[in-house]
This record gives C-alpha cells, structure tokens and sequence, in this order.
C-alpha cells in the first residue's frame, strides 16, 4: 500500500505485529457499510463519476457476498478488513477501486466502523438485558409471597420476600441499560470525513455520510474524530458495571445451591458434576459468570491504560483497542445468556428459605417497631428491650413469636397480647408497604410498573 515510499518490506516479525486482520475482521459488515456510504457521497458530489461510484457500490456487494459466504481470509500482507476489502474489491473490478479510498484515510475509516460495530454491540446487550429482565419479573411474581431470610454481613436481618430479592436485580438491570443507552446516545457522530487528521480539500457531504450511516451527525474536530475511542471505553465501562451485577446475583446462586444453604437447585442444564465424586453438583455456570466479571475489568482498564498518555492524534497503539471491546462484549453476551437460563430454570426452594426466615429472629426489628408505635416507647429504648426478648427466646430455643406474653411483660410490661400480630414473618414482610418495600402488595405493584415501563 505504501510501496512507493518504502524499498524493501517489513520483516516478517513487523508483519505479524503490525498485522490486526486476525481480530478486526468482525468489523467487516461495518466496513462494507461505511464504504458504500463513503462511495455513495463521493458519486453524489461529483468527486467520483456515477458510474464509478456504481461500479464501486456493485463491487462492494460481492465483496461482502463473499465475507458471508466463506468468511474473512486472514491475509496477513493485507493487514487489516480494510486493505483486505480494497484488495477483493479490486479483484471484482478492477482499477477502478482505486477511487474508493478518495477523501478518506483508514484513519476515520477504522473510527467509524469501531463506532458502528460498538452501537451495534449495545443494541444486542440492549435486547439480551431485556430478556433478562422478562425472565426476573417472571419469576418474581411467581414468588411475590415466599418469604426468604434478608440479609446484611450475610446474617439474618429481616426477613423479605424473594420476589422482591429478585426485583432488586431488576433495578439494577434499569441501571445497566440506561447506561448502555447513554453510551449509545453519547457516541452517535460520525467520524468519516476527518480523513487522517486534518479533515480533507475534497468537497465532500458529511451530513450525507453520516445520516446515511444513522449517525446524529458528524464529528466536529477532525483530530478528536480519528483519535476518539470515548466510546469504546464507555461501552466497557458500562459492560464492567452489568458484570458485576451479574456476577452478585451468580455468587447468591453459588451459596444458595450449597447444602448449607439450600435456598435453589439448579437445572441440569446450568450445572455439572464431579470427575471423582459422583453425588457432586457444581453450579459452574454462575461461578463462570463471576469470573467473567474479572476479565471484563481487565479488559476496561487494558483499554484505559493504552489510551492515557497518547498525544494527538492517532497512534499504532490504539490498533489493540478493539481485542478487548470484543473479549468483554463475548464475555458479557455468554453471562447474560447464563443468568437468564438460571433465573428460567431455577428450583426455588421456599419452604427451607421461610424455615431460614423463621430462625434467625428475623422480626426483632417488628417487635421494636411495634413498641414505638403501639406504647410510644423511644427508638432507642426499644431497642434495648428487643435485644433482651432476642436474648429471652434463645434461652428458650424457640423463636419470638413463641416467646410466652408473661416472659416479654417480664422484660417490658407495656408489651401486651397485639404485640404476636407483627412478630411471625408473614406478618412481618406484610406491614413493609412503604414505597420500595417488601410488602408482596408493593412488590406486585413494582412487577406491574416495571412491565408498563418495558420496551
């Protein structure tokens, strides 16, 4: 490509760094597609003839016929999907491909199509979020009612209801996906047209390009446009952040699944067994999902780190920035997919999370509360005779609510009968009505919202 300039070749250890093809070839459907748009203007200004620019547009549909059919060569002399495409499209026509690359430089070329694979990126994480939310919400309301041990330091707290523990995941999805979406939103301006750095003499439509593109518009510095890889940093950084939520609902489901805790079986399919001790059973897809979660990390902070210290404009550097978009993006595809199956598939197992629930002196808080409310006792006080009615019942073996009336009276003579109304757990996730609460009334009420909101 630059044989006019350069005597002898590269050695073949500067061909194998220097050559990406064996990664960017995925961004061949963006390459086609920023080049047909790039002809297209080129043929609608006058710069090329109408007829080139059929020709071009003609060629470049084969060329992509071709990808599709048999894939992408790794042509280790090309380089790259762009030289790779120039070279097929040449083959198909000839000379006249030449005219292809006028008004543009790889440098705004690998920008936008980086750009184009990434907002496509976020359309697929979009949708497969969306699924894993139908999935929670499902399973959600199957168990607005199954009371399940809450829990803060991993002890007892109070008790809730898993459909609330599940919709938990499903804020956190909302989360996830407003920060894709503002990712996607922030990134739409084309970069074609900034040509290697200083944007370029020929009278070329921008706005053509980038509408044609389904960009907002086109970038509005030349050196930011070729040097920009915001985006693809922001895209990391919102897929670390959906990792890690993943990775918290996989490391619930590892303890859960656990004899200690007993809470779910997982499905055969989401689990597998052991090489020596056959009455195994491993949930390795969530502890694969929790792993994911690191590597993905690692992915944003590689990126990060090659990007800080590169002057303007663009760098050979910034060829390794696409390895890891796409190792996260697999990554983060698989996990979705993963959790999805196992929130679908997933034996909840209610009456040992209620027994957990029921155990753990899970409505000492209600027995507090109720002594505020019902003989105006101060929060603090309260507190204090709880603690002794905790103390009172495991010295009994038995839970609050099987505490005797005369052994509360004996810590506290305000307490009366009405007070066994809050203490059973039933009752306890039943007087959570406020806003956000654990209540299933609240909770089915969230499920409902949630589904008015869907998209």
């Amino acid at each position: 490509m630059w044989g006019g300039r350069f005597a002898e070749g590269p050695a073949a250890v500067m061909r194998a760094i220097n050559a990406s093809i064996p990664f960017d070839k995925r961004l061949w459907r963006q390459d086609i597609a920023g080049s047909k748009a790039h002809v297209a203007m080129l043929g609608a200004t006058g710069i090329v003839s109408p007829e080139n620019a059929a020709a071009i547009s003609a060629g470049l549909d084969s060329v992509a016929a071709h990808y599709a059919a048999h894939g992408v060569d790794e042509d280790m002399a090309l380089e790259d999907i762009h030289m790779q495409s120039e070279a097929r499209l040449a083959e198909a026509i000839g000379p006249v491909a030449g005219r292809l690359h006028t008004a543009r430089s790889r440098n705004d070329q690998v920008a936008t199509d980086f750009k184009l694979w990434v907002r496509d990126a976020i359309d697929e994480v979009d949708a497969a979020l969306s699924g894993f939310q139908t999935a929670l919400l499902i399973r959600a309301e199957e168990h607005a009612d199954s009371v399940m041990p809450g829990f803060t330091h991993l002890q007892s707290a109070q008790p809730v209801t898993l459909g609330h523990h599940l919709m938990a995941y499903h804020e956190m999805m909302l989360r996830d996906r407003s920060r894709f979406a503002d990712a996607r939103a922030r990134m739409n301006l084309c970069p074609l047209g900034s040509a290697a750095l200083a944007g370029t003499g020929f009278p070329i439509d921008r706005e053509m390009t980038a509408a044609a593109l389904g960009f907002d518009g086109p970038t509005r510095n030349s050196l930011d446009g070729v040097s920009d890889r915001d985006f693809a940093i922001d895209y990391l950084t919102s897929a670390t952040q959906c990792s890690l939520h993943l990775s918290r609902l996989a490391e619930e489901f590892v303890l859960w699944a656990s004899q200690p805790f007993g809470f779910v079986a997982l499905s055969d399919q989401w689990s597998t067994g052991s090489s020596i001790m056959p009455q195994k059973r491993n949930p390795d897809a969530a502890e694969l999902v929790r792993g994911h979660a690191g590597r993905i990390l690692g992915c944003m902070t590689a990126l990060m780190v090659t990007m800080k210290g590169l002057p303007l404009a663009y760098s050979k550097d910034m060829q390794d920035d696409k390895p890891p978009v796409f190792e996260a993006h697999d990554l983060l595809a698989l996990s979705i997919a993963a959790m999805t199956g196992m929130v679908e598939s997933a034996t909840f197992r209610t009456d040992r999370m209620r027994k957990v629930a029921e155990a753990g002196f899970a409505t000492a808080t209600d027995l507090a509360d109720w002594l505020v409310r019902e003989a105006g006792v101060p929060f603090r006080e309260a507190h204090h005779i709880t603690g002794r009615a905790v103390a009172r019942a495991e010295a009994l073996g038995v839970m609050l609510d099987a505490v005797p009336l005369a052994d509360l009276q004996a810590i506290d003579p305000r307490i009366d009968a009405r007070v066994y109304g809050v203490l059973s757990v039933d009752a306890s996730v039943a007087s959570r009505t406020s806003l956000g609460g654990t209540a299933p009334l609240r909770v089915r009420a969230a499920i409902a919202a949630a589904r008015g909101g869907e998209t």
